[in-house]
């Protein structure tokens, strides 16, 4: 109940703030009057209120679902290895997401414009199982174990192999290197269509 209720402060401080529409203290009143069978004037306009619920909201929205599949994921890996200092990129899932981002990025988005979704985060999601994937491989290989000790050595030089080629074509094709770290980094700006790509991955994460 109390993280319930830190959330939905959060989404009602996310979308008071910006650098334009209504003042801050209208909008908890205009989403109470939003509710069914509550009507006052809270003061705000249509055109403020379309930046608030068409901007601002999925922002924080966008925000809430990847923080919270974060912090499920995160959850999983100390779970497994029975470490609260584990993170994504001891089994590669963070390089090979870089990776291919990286390629998505040299090839264009022009060059798949025709994807029913944003080609970038597809290929990131890709690479990102297939490095996990050769991890638990090379894990296995050596010493038979998938766990462990074993595990977390074929990690880090998966992860050591991965960011080599990542390097490699980063200094190829040097055009890209801002957009690559620009995507990296992380943004809240794509609004919709990244909470329509984010959303289906929300169960999946939590099964």
């Amino acid at each position: 109940m109390g993280a319930a209720t830190v959330l939905l402060a959060a989404i009602v401080f996310g979308s008071s703030i910006g650098p334009a529409g209504p003042d801050w203290w209208r909008v908890p009143l205009e989403l109470l009057n939003r509710l069914p069978l509550i009507d006052f004037d809270s003061g705000v306009s249509d055109g403020e209120w379309a930046i608030v619920w068409k901007i601002r909201m999925p922002r924080v929205v966008l925000g809430g679902l990847v923080g919270g599949m974060l912090s499920i994921a995160g959850a999983a890996y100390q779970g497994v290895f029975r470490n609260p200092l584990v993170d994504p990129y001891l089994l590669g899932a963070a390089a090979g997401a870089g990776l291919g981002a990286t390629i998505g990025l040299t090839i264009g988005r022009s060059a798949t414009s025709g994807w029913p979704v944003d080609p970038v985060p597809a290929i990131a999601f890709v690479f990102a199982v297939t490095t996990v994937m050769v991890t638990y491989a090379v894990g296995a290989a050596f010493g038979g174990s998938r766990t462990g000790v074993t595990l977390v050595l074929a990690g880090v030089a998966v992860v050591s192999f991965t960011s080599a080629i990542q390097a490699f074509i980063l200094q190829r094709n040097l055009d890209v290197i801002r957009e690559v770290t620009r995507w990296l980094l992380g943004s809240l700006t794509r609004l919709v269509r990244d909470v329509r790509l984010v959303l289906p991955c929300s169960p999946l994460i939590c099964f």
